[in-house]
């Protein structure tokens, strides 16, 4: 396992390299000119071509991606075009939102998926079972935006429990999970719906298998041969659509941050996208590529402490 987590660890940088190229060149082909936001519709020629300079867009893209790249390498991502702080601040500020916000979701549809999953297996055929299909089929069909809206119309506005958007800081830790908590339940739901179908389907096949019926046989009780035995083995597909959905939460965020007016990556990525800030999106998205590669090595790295018979080379 040590020589695998190694070359792991070596071909990330290089996955994340390839990575911050394609942004940086799909970036360098949007329409619009950075410099003339910056300095304005009524700026003289020599103000604009002198921000143009200071920016390097007078050098070719893959110039200014030489330059950019060197300074990721020294840990400065550069400085934002549309707001004149430093891209790492903004990104680390945002990741305070963002971050809390898909661990409240992993934890809610996992604590949601599991139960019903397992329930669902147990009985099939029964009402819990068709229940349960059934609105996995509608929770992985309502989009995160439809789902967000409809749960602040019920839970913020008919039913005033939570917030209905905006964030507090983290100055006051209960209202700022209060403020996380629709956001959160607008992620989690479709997620839990693909993952109490993904835990049902896996762990139905396994109650199937012939070590299941000689556990039975052995007199073992129902509930410590499907927690302990079934679910136990039948937990490699489920962690892998764990890791699938969690690192779609990433996606999700960029929607649900807007439409509940979040202060997180999805936000700055989209008032990023509407500025032009070539150095705030670059900067963003490799921050994202980052944490979904890091996401996809620790579902690789849990499939050897679920399964001892896996052998990494």
């Amino acid at each position: 396992m040590g020589s695998y987590l190694l070359r792991k660890l070596v071909t990330l940088p290089l996955t994340v390299l390839l990575i911050a190229f394609s942004i940086f060149a799909l970036l360098s082909l949007l329409p619009g000119d950075p410099a003339r936001l910056v300095v304005g519709p009524e700026a003289t020629p020599e103000a604009y071509q002198a921000v143009r300079e200071k920016l390097g867009l007078d050098q070719p893209w893959p110039v200014r991606f030489g330059h950019w790249l060197s300074g990721v390498f020294h840990g400065d991502l550069g400085e934002s075009l549309s707001r004149g702080r430093p891209v790492a601040a903004l990104i680390g500020a945002a990741l305070r939102v963002t971050l809390p916000l898909g661990l409240l979701a992993a934890l809610l549809a996992t604590a949601l998926a599991l139960p019903l999953g397992i329930l669902a297996a147990t009985r099939p055929g029964g009402a819990l079972d068709l229940a349960t299909v059934g609105v996995a089929q509608l929770g992985m069909a309502i989009p995160e935006f439809w789902l967000g809206i409809l749960l602040v119309g019920f839970l913020a506005v008919r039913l005033p429990l939570f917030p209905a958007g905006g964030f507090p800081g983290w100055g006051e830790p209960g209202g700022a999970l209060a403020h996380l908590t629709l956001p959160a339940l607008a992620l989690a739901l479709p997620r839990a719906a693909y993952l109490a179908r993904m835990t049902r389907a896996a762990l139905a096949e396994t109650l199937r298998a012939p070590f299941i019926r000689a556990a039975r046989g052995k007199g073992l009780s129902e509930g410590r041969v499907v927690l302990h035995h079934a679910l136990r083995n039948a937990l490699i597909p489920i962690v892998t659509a764990a890791g699938l959905s969690l690192g779609q939460l990433l996606a999700g965020a960029l929607v649900v941050e807007n439409l509940f007016y979040l202060p997180g990556l999805g936000h700055l990525a989209l008032t990023a996208v509407k500025a032009r800030d070539l150095p705030l999106l670059s900067g963003a998205g490799l921050v994202v590529a980052g944490l979904v590669l890091l996401l996809n090595l620790g579902v690789d790295l849990a499939y050897g402490a679920l399964d001892p018979r896996i052998r990494y080379r």
